[in-house]
């Protein structure tokens, strides 16, 4: 029988849509989730139940934090893969918060790694970010791998660039491999209410003034959760050799503006928002643009799904969730 796929923040937004296209193909998934209460605990409650309703799904509730409780988990289980998502995210929430992040992205990813080698995992992949890049003007040229990651704006993109660098150690001194992907701005179904397209829905849908950071001049590579999921699983699929940690872009690679995906969303709504535009906030950066081109050549990763189309599933999928007609 084939060892079960733990994977870490399973009740989390990529993490369930990653134990969801696993289960969909016949695997048997572990999922580790601590529930904190960074947004509504109900949506993460409200994924757990989707991915329950698998027969080949485990929940456990846990903090990846806990070494013992999370070396037990991979030892007992006999898994030989692990997709570790969980982490503290938000950019602006770390600025208040800082020892959440400490916990969960750092000594968390530190007790994975433990885990993984003490139980001799076949394959970690696990989420960095595109926020390793620090805040750099947008050119005609994406972001590459091999671009210097040593200015992160933020102490949650600290963290990330750090996980990055623990996994590289890891790596060379016990062997097994790793895969870091690099994620840009993932939107789409089940969504987290942090992100600015989520709010941004809430407070048009209400009737209420949006903010707008960075005076509307922002972009980002906005990228559909379907398509990430193709990149994760395939990764997952394509180890590296023993010793090797490879990093990887994951992002849709056609940046868009903030103000035309604010124009998106309000055709998706059928709504129009009004605006008050604001300076950008600390933390931020201008402009995120992943060249794709390394993962492309791994697995043949290609996005498929465009941003109007996406939000318009988005906003299907969120009417729903909120029992709204459309």
């Amino acid at each position: 029988m084939t060892s079960p796929v733990i994977v870490t923040g399973a009740a989390g937004f990529i993490g369930m849509h990653t134990a969801e296209r696993l289960l969909a193909r016949g695997e048997t998934v572990i999922g580790v989730d601590g529930f904190n209460t960074y947004y509504d605990p109900a949506l993460k409650e409200a994924r757990a139940a989707r991915l329950s309703a698998h027969k080949g799904f485990e929940l456990v509730r846990a903090d990846i934090a806990d070494h013992d409780a999370l070396n037990a988990l991979v030892a007992r289980s006999g898994a030989k893969r692990i997709v570790h998502l969980a982490a503290q995210a938000g950019v602006r929430y770390s600025i208040d918060n800082p020892f959440a992040y400490e916990r969960s992205n750092l000594a968390g990813h530190l007790s994975v790694l433990e885990a993984a080698r003490h139980n001799e995992v076949e394959h970690l992949v696990y989420a960095s970010s595109s926020s390793v890049y620090g805040d750099r003007p947008l050119t005609g040229e994406g972001f590459k791998e091999s671009d210097p990651t040593i200015s992160p704006v933020s102490l949650y993109a600290a963290t990330k660039q750090s996980c990055e660098l623990i996994s590289q150690s890891y790596a060379h001194l016990y062997g097994f491999p790793q895969t870091g992907l690099r994620f840009f701005t993932v939107y789409g179904p089940w969504g987290r209410p942090d992100m600015a397209y989520y709010k941004f829905t809430e407070m048009i849908a209400r009737g209420e003034p949006i903010e707008v950071y960075g005076q509307g001049q922002m972009a980002r590579d906005f990228t559909y959760i379907d398509d990430i999921i193709d990149g994760v699983i395939g990764v997952l699929d394509e180890p590296p050799t023993r010793g090797a940690h490879e990093i990887y872009n994951i992002g849709d690679s056609q940046p868009v503006g903030l103000m035309d995906m604010i124009a998106s969303l309000e055709e998706a709504l059928g709504m129009r928002a009004d605006k008050i535009m604001r300076p950008m906030q600390p933390g931020d950066v201008t402009a995120t643009y992943a060249d794709i081109s390394r993962l492309n050549a791994k697995i043949g990763y290609k996005p498929k799904i465009m941003l109007t189309e996406g939000l318009q599933r988005y906003v299907a999928w969120w009417r729903s969730y909120k029992g709204r007609s459309a």
